[in-house]
């Protein structure tokens, strides 16, 4: 099916755009547009494991301000830049060297799909965890992150509904707010954060709400009232209303279980290990994304239940019956590995599956030998 994305976001349309505009003609023509891609998602993916290791438990904003050295955040603001800067040109580089394919549109989306909870994860240092005094308590963060992938979400389940994406407004808002706030902390220090702001309110409260407002009262209707304008045109891909609502069922369950294991478990496991559950959920979410992306890209019908929610069960249940005991951390480390090797292992294989069906290579515009 023809990729059709619509960018309504003056942010976008007036400022980012013209600069991508500029950017894109630096870049080769030789360079493969999922080359670009891939570089931005590995910078996100390098920055969030360099702040892990100075900040695994998100405590070193609050407790011990100087743990994180200033080069780390304007560090972050260069990589965040630059992903946001890559993720922008990848499709104009496609376009202007002809290469656009939907292995291109798979593996765009499929990475934002796993970076966008990395993005969140890598922000959460700078306003580090409640320590009674500043800082988010897990609990807001875990909520945080599920409305920014419901939000993901509801953008490609309104395009698997009408064929067309429209491109939140939230993302470049989010982009340009993250490299602010990275600049902020490496100009001022995590100071900033732990200061009220408004009435008695912190930053880190104020953008909450924001990010909690913005889903709720603009994102959301958004959606929904772009698949009720396709309704009445009459150009919904699917008839019924089982088959529209059907790509939800799986993101919905997952955070169902994830969000019991988080409510029940015997030994506080958000709190003891944040950063191993939240990528945890962030993985998961991603690959039950992917699975609907595919789904939409292809016009074949999604599954009821994806496949991670019956281990995913297995661990919830055992964790919040007791049965576990003190192997819960344990297993969550095991049960995270196995997730992410999984998640890597599919997208590894799609990727192939394509390359070879298309008959091009994932990083090289050559061609590949006709048989």
């Amino acid at each position: 099916s023809q990729y059709s994305a619509v960018d309504t976001n003056p942010l976008s349309v007036y400022i980012m755009q013209p600069i991508w505009n500029k950017i894109i003609k630096i870049v080769p023509l030789w360079i493969a547009p999922n080359l670009l891609t891939f570089s931005g998602f590995v910078m996100i993916l390098f920055n969030y494991f360099l702040i892990s290791f100075y900040d695994w438990d998100y405590t070193a904003s609050g407790t011990s301000p100087g743990l994180v050295p200033t080069w780390v955040w304007l560090f972050s603001a260069f990589t965040t830049f630059c992903a946001y800067a890559l993720d922008s040109i990848d499709g104009k580089h496609a376009r202007r060297t002809q290469s656009s394919t939907p292995l291109g549109e798979l593996f765009d989306h499929g990475l934002d799909s796993w970076a966008t909870s990395i993005f969140v994860l890598s922000f959460f240092s700078v306003c580090s965890r409640d320590n009674g005094k500043t800082g988010v308590s897990v609990y807001t963060m875990y909520i945080y992150l599920s409305i920014v992938l419901f939000n993901f979400m509801c953008s490609h389940w309104e395009k698997y509904n009408t064929g067309v994406l429209f491109l939140p407004w939230g993302y470049d808002i989010s982009q340009v707010v993250l490299i602010a706030a990275y600049l902020l902390t490496g100009t001022v220090g995590v100071e900033v954060w732990q200061k009220p702001l408004l009435f008695g309110y912190y930053i880190t409260d104020v953008l909450v709400i924001l990010l909690i407002g913005f889903s709720l009262f603009l994102s959301f209707p958004q959606t929904l009232y772009n698949i009720h304008r396709a309704h009445l045109k009459k150009t919904l891909k699917n008839d019924s209303l089982y088959e529209g609502l059907l790509p939800l069922v799986s993101p919905l369950l997952l955070f169902v279980l994830l969000t019991v294991w988080v409510v029940l478990s015997p030994s506080n496991i958000l709190a003891k290990q944040p950063r191993l559950f939240l990528w945890m959920v962030g993985v998961a979410f991603s690959n039950v994304i992917c699975k609907v992306i595919i789904c939409q890209m292809s016009s074949t019908r999604p599954e009821l239940f994806h496949w991670f929610l019956f281990p995913l069960a297995l661990v919830v249940y055992a964790a919040i019956s007791g049965l576990l005991g003190c192997m819960e951390e344990t297993v969550l480390g095991v049960f995270t590995a196995l997730v992410t090797a999984a998640h890597v292992h599919y997208g590894v294989c799609v990727g192939r599956q394509l390359s070879e069906h298309l008959n091009i290579y994932i990083f090289s515009l050559k061609k590949r030998v006709q048989e």
